[in-house]
């Protein structure tokens, strides 16, 4: 499924949720469905800066090259967020990746509605995961000379 399908996909399935109270419940529930961390990707390296709460993202890339997520907060709606982001990213490619803005962000009206400190460190987030994913790509490259 491509990058633009899935949030297609996340667009229409929080459409449906008339409030932000029930997005917010949404966002937490999506946190709730991520798996356990492993504590050796807690270090320094992955961690986001400019997030107000703590949290990690850890990428490496797959087989077929594609770049697979990982992460984790400490906050219930910070950590909804990074597995909204995992959804939509995990599993693309790197080119995907950069060639595809988060679009949904603005759709769903992220921006305005979640708190100044949230909307910054989820625009942190997807800068890592862009920076993630120029940096496999330029890998990818490298290794075809």
């Amino acid at each position: 499924m491509s990058i633009q399908t899935r949030q297609e996909a996340l667009i229409q399935e929080f459409g449906v949720s008339s409030n932000w109270e029930d997005r917010y419940k949404k966002i937490i529930a999506y946190g709730k469905t991520l798996p356990e961390f492993p504590e050796q990707y807690r270090t320094e390296d992955n961690r986001v800066k400019g997030c107000q709460s703590q949290v990690w993202l850890h990428a490496q890339l797959n087989d077929k090259g594609e770049i697979e997520f990982q992460g984790d907060s400490d906050a219930l709606i910070v950590k909804g967020l990074v597995a909204v982001l995992i959804k939509i990213y995990s599993g693309a490619t790197p080119s995907d990746i950069i060639l595809h803005p988060p679009s949904f962000i603005q759709a769903l009206g992220f921006e305005g509605n979640l708190s100044p400190s949230r909307a910054n460190g989820l625009f942190s987030m997807i800068k890592q995961i862009r920076h993630y994913a120029m940096a496999y790509q330029a890998l990818q490259q490298m290794q075809k000379k």
